[in-house]
């Protein structure tokens, strides 16, 4: 997809962070664009600041919110050209056997079951429609790439999102449509994004069922502290940087989109080595990729 003027974007947890960013470039290339979130508040600013864009409150998680989602987008504009299926959560780090059934329950059901609900509300009006378009799937590096043991639960959906978004690249491509896939690595440096406080939206039904040490739980500002503190300088990635690195991407028809997905090669080479040896590829305090 080339030229992005008058079409339509769809941008799920597009209310804060990399779906903000995101949803302002769209605008800035004259898209019609569709920002999805669960927090009302936060959708109210955004659209306020923003200006022209549909803002719609969405729970990703339930197939029905999202289905209501394609079916008001549609109504509205008719199409949909870029869908991002964007939003995403975490929990605190923990051993795995320290971690709960709702745990899983809540993070699988915005980071794996959201991405699909999003193909499976839109992908099929948007193959119907016979328009060219690109599904861009936010994943991660710690979890797609060089998972950290310790963000077992974020990482192991991470994982699945990547996997699920080669199958539609590789299923789009054989049925020779014009529609493309492809999975975006927010990359570049650290991340200044509303995943560092996901807990403000984990729907009381799905609370942990035990405490967790709050000392699991760090914000950004508490963790870049400790990082100075320690004499670690880790640069931060601008958001507005990365929306239109991904914006080139799209363009590009890329299946990775990530800044310096070159290193991805040695990554991957080095867990492929260790696991042909029967070795688990993760090394104890291995930092893996942001």
């Amino acid at each position: 997809m080339k030229d992005f003027t008058g079409r339509v974007a769809v941008v799920t947890g597009g209310a804060s962070g990399i779906g903000k960013a995101l949803a302002k470039a769209f605008q800035a290339e004259g898209m019609r664009v569709v920002i999805a979130d669960v927090e009302q508040a936060a959708l109210d600013t955004t659209a306020g600041e923003l200006g022209d864009v549909m803002a719609v409150q969405v729970d990703v998680s339930d197939p029905d919110s999202v289905g209501e989602l394609a079916d008001r987008v549609f109504a509205e504009h008719g199409s949909c050209h870029v869908l991002c299926n964007n939003a995403g959560v975490s929990v605190a780090n923990l051993d795995v056997w320290a971690t709960t059934p709702n745990d899983w329950r809540w993070v699988h059901g915005v980071n794996v079951n959201g991405v699909a609900h999003g193909i499976q509300a839109f992908v099929p009006r948007m193959l119907e429609s016979g328009e060219e378009g690109f599904v861009m799937n936010t994943s991660s590096g710690d979890g797609g790439i060089s998972p950290l043991a310790e963000q077992v639960v974020y990482a192991t959906s991470k994982a699945a999102v990547s996997i699920m978004t080669e199958c539609l690249a590789a299923q789009l491509v054989a049925q020779e449509t014009k529609l493309r896939a492809g999975i975006f690595y927010p990359s570049g440096g650290i991340l200044n994004t509303g995943i560092w406080t996901t807990k403000r939206n984990r729907p009381e039904s799905l609370k942990r069922e035990q405490p967790v040490d709050e000392s699991q739980e760090v914000t950004f500002d508490q963790f870049m502290g400790g990082m100075k503190a320690a004499g670690i300088d880790i640069p931060v990635q601008d958001l507005d940087e990365l929306a239109q690195f991904a914006l080139q991407g799209i363009r590009n028809d890329d299946f990775v989109i990530m800044i310096g997905r070159e290193q991805m090669e040695e990554e991957l080479t080095q867990r492929a080595v260790k696991l042909a040896k029967g070795e688990c590829p993760i090394e104890v305090g291995h930092p893996g990729m942001t």
